[in-house]
């Protein structure tokens, strides 16, 4: 039976919007395994535009899902029309968008807010027992949105490796269970049919960031 899956772009490139590795080892995977995929993102602005070469922030406005439909080669529809019935899984790719516009996590931390469509969603595969996968800074997002889940963004323990390691203690103080993974693995809450892997939350090459969303992937599917 061939899998149905949503997948939630925030924009395109790794510091405003979904790190375009991610979200491209994501659609490679599914689409190896066979699932019939639509790609979603939010019809709004990005939280700000940033040039890559620099790593500036620039004073132009972008819109997220236009800025989505670069990855998605056109195919997005806005995350209103998102109708959990239609779907087996659920995907979100991490990059910097995750944390400034699906949330506002990179302004605000623990103290964030997810936005409102998205927490909808999440909120609707989990309540319908669909699974769903988060892979980099994306597993923020259930931490805020599915009190006591269990995660992983890789190392709790900072390193050159493992540059974003505080990201672990704060999901703990958030009330979830954080599970050390290495890059080219994930964790998998059977509970609440969540799984996660760090992606480029570890300073890795890009082909293990390429497996671990393998793993990733092949796990969601497996609890669809």
């Amino acid at each position: 039976m061939v899998k149905r899956v949503a997948v939630i772009l925030a924009g395109c490139g790794v510091y405003d919007g979904s790190e375009i590795n991610e979200a491209c080892a994501v659609l490679v995977h599914l689409s190896r395994a066979g699932a019939e995929v639509k790609v979603f993102a939010p019809n709004e602005d990005q939280m700000h535009v940033v040039n890559h070469c620099e790593g500036k922030p620039q004073t132009e406005k972008r819109n997220v899902l236009q800025e989505s439909a670069r990855i998605a080669r056109g195919d997005v529809t806005d995350l209103v029309k998102l109708d959990v019935a239609s779907f087996d899984a659920l995907v979100i790719p991490g990059g910097f968008g995750v944390a400034k516009n699906l949330s506002d996590w990179a302004t605000k931390g623990k103290e964030c807010c997810v936005k409102p469509q998205v927490e909808k969603v999440i909120k609707g595969f989990h309540a319908a027992g669909k699974p769903i996968a988060m892979c980099c800074i994306a597993p923020v997002l259930a931490a805020k949105v599915l009190p006591g889940c269990e995660v992983t963004v890789g190392q709790d323990c900072e390193s050159d490796k493992w540059p974003y390691a505080g990201t672990a203690k704060a999901l703990g103080e958030l009330g979830c269970k954080h599970v050390n993974k290495n890059v080219k693995e994930a964790h998998v809450d059977r509970k609440n049919k969540l799984v996660t892997t760090s992606a480029f939350m570890c300073n890795a090459p890009v082909h293990e960031v390429f497996d671990g969303v393998g793993v990733m992937v092949t796990e969601v599917l497996k609890l669809a």
